[in-house]
């Protein structure tokens, strides 16, 4: 006989270590038996967790970051005939300007100063 002593806590598993525990099921020769005895996790709950993730409910977190990849500003074309330089106003509003490109290819530039209002209004009439 075995005596329990002290209070009873239960585990709490993050999700990364869930899949982490469901993905050894997934190998040659796996068994539910031995993946639990494993982890010291009780075969109902590896059941449980199978079906959750089978239901869409235990997924790993996609990343939060956006792929972002910065290009030299190509060079203003020049007007025929015009040998004038260009202004320094001009130049300092390329350097306060980023471009968004959509995944569909459609690129945005923005000025330093938009308003956020002004700029979700801009994306969702390109979006449609």
């Amino acid at each position: 006989m075995e005596v329990i002593t002290g209070v009873e806590r239960r585990r709490r598993w993050r999700d990364e270590e869930k899949l982490r525990i469901l993905a050894e099921l997934d190998g040659p020769g796996a068994r539910f038996n031995d993946v639990a005895r494993r982890h010291d996790v009780s075969r109902g709950l590896l059941w449980q967790w199978r079906d959750a993730q089978r239901r869409g409910k235990l997924v790993a977190e996609a990343p939060g970051f956006v792929p972002l990849r910065i290009v030299p500003e190509l060079p203003a074309p020049e007007a025929q005939g015009s040998t004038a330089p260009t202004s320094t106003a001009h130049e300092s509003d390329a350097d306060s300007r980023i471009e968004i490109v959509l995944p569909d290819g459609t690129a945005v530039p923005v000025a330093e100063g938009i308003s956020a209002a002004v700029l979700r209004r801009v994306l969702a009439a390109l979006r449609g």
